[in-house]
């Protein structure tokens, strides 16, 4: 089965995208890794990648459908792959489509924009050891002490109330356009976050069967 995720910044896709990794065991292809793979691995499209990321401009489409294409085809992908992160924009849709890369379902994970912020908000992070935490939902024992290792947490500038209303505006313009694009194909499915991350999976993996 070949997939496409898609919801807003902290909707929790990457958590579904495990969830549904492991139910049918696919690969998930997260657009950010496989840059940071291809950079790492020196190839010839991660080298242009980098020339791009090194004068601080964003990638180009052109440049992100190549490493994409890359990685489809590899082995692992043959029986179906779930994309994380792209397409981000309708053009980058088309271009898919272009590719001759048929998309079986796409599956849009809906959180208000409230819920979130509020999510976001509370997210803290061990800047020593990397664990997470968050103000409500998994606080640490020790307010701005790491459980694990006691190192400081802190709040991530991806985080920080302005960033996050910043990145929600972009995907409402850029990104959620993708949901018309996929309707009229009659491939999507919208699934509504849930309190509970189960629930959640839950609702995502019965999408999947409709």
């Amino acid at each position: 089965m070949k997939l496409i995720l898609l919801g807003a910044p902290g909707a929790g896709k990457g958590t579904q995208a495990e969830v549904i990794m492991d139910h049918l065991n696919i690969p998930a292809i997260s657009t950010g890794n496989i840059i940071r793979e291809a950079l790492k691995n020196g190839t010839e499209v991660g080298l242009k990648a980098k020339s791009y990321m090194d004068a601080g401009k964003l990638v180009p489409d052109e440049v992100v459908i190549e490493i994409i294409k890359e990685r489809l085809a590899k082995d692992d992908c043959k029986n179906g792959f779930i994309l994380d992160g792209f397409p981000r924009t309708v053009p980058q849709a088309e271009a898919l489509d272009a590719m001759g890369i048929a998309i079986d379902k796409v599956v849009d994970i809906e959180v208000a924009d409230e819920k979130i912020a509020q999510r976001l908000g509370g997210r803290r992070v061990c800047s020593n050891c990397g664990a997470s935490y968050h103000t409500e939902y998994k606080p640490s024992k020790v307010e701005g002490v790491c459980d694990k290792c006691g190192g400081p947490t802190v709040q991530r500038k991806d985080d920080e109330p302005a960033t996050v209303l910043d990145r929600l505006k972009v995907y409402h313009e850029q990104t959620e356009p993708l949901k018309d694009y996929y309707a009229k194909k009659g491939i999507l499915a919208v699934v509504y976050g849930a309190e509970e991350v189960s629930e959640t999976s839950a609702r995502t993996l019965k999408a999947l069967e409709g």
